[in-house]
């Protein structure tokens, strides 16, 4: 099965939360499993399991030691902003085309749809010039856009959709994590979406029970 893309809506919308739920799904089926966090801002060195990239290797099964961040996420920064700010922080900059070159390598192993998750938003910066939607087309690989059910999502998730088809990115399916406490319904997220983003396949994922969801996702992309 082809490799996947994580990317969102926004920042802090589920991302990693549905990537290691996914993980997860796969290894209890067998699956020999795979992903990816290249860019990671708001790390903190002195606590790497709570990072995203520490979320995603314990899904994995591995401990958050240097040699395992290093391979699954070289770009870390400590600065929780967008990729361009944190590195400029720390005199830094992320070279565009060796995380496309890392990105593509990393998804040519043998494994189950690698995952690689991005950071932030479809549009989050990462340099002077390229975005997250440019990593997404360079990479050519297709994407799962998660989104939420809060009030403006709608607008969120199809802006997303609109700036990605901009760049040719394919989008294998639309996840939206019910947002805690919000006035609008999932179902009546899903089915709003469902006449505005025709023949894109929805996911709702219920987040006190998401087994349903992530095991539809799962058959969606294996």
């Amino acid at each position: 099965m082809s490799a996947q893309f994580i990317t969102g809506t926004g920042t802090d919308i589920g991302k990693t939360w549905l990537a290691c739920a996914l993980l997860r799904h796969w290894r209890a089926e067998g699956r020999r499993v795979a992903a990816f966090k290249p860019v990671l801002s708001g790390f903190d060195p002195a606590h790497p399991a709570a990072s995203d990239a520490g979320a995603l290797l314990a899904a994995l099964g591995r401990e958050a030691g240097a040699a395992e961040l290093d391979a699954i996420a070289p770009w870390r920064f400590a600065a929780p902003l967008s990729p361009d700010m944190a590195a400029a922080l720390e005199g830094r900059e992320i070279d565009f085309d060796a995380l496309v070159a890392f990105s593509r390598r990393a998804v040519s192993a043998d494994f189950h749809a690698p995952l690689v998750e991005g950071v932030g938003g479809v549009m989050a910066p990462l340099d002077g010039t390229h975005t997250v939607r440019d990593w997404i087309a360079a990479s050519g690989l297709p994407c799962v856009l998660v989104s939420g059910s809060y009030l403006g999502s709608l607008s969120h998730t199809l802006t997303a959709l609109e700036a990605l088809a901009k760049v040719g990115a394919g989008v294998t399916a639309i996840v939206v994590n019910e947002s805690p406490d919000s006035a609008v319904a999932l179902d009546a997220t899903l089915r709003s979406l469902a006449r505005h983003a025709a023949g894109i396949p929805l996911v709702g994922v219920v987040r006190a029970d998401p087994g349903e969801g992530i095991a539809l996702l799962a058959g969606l992309l294996s």
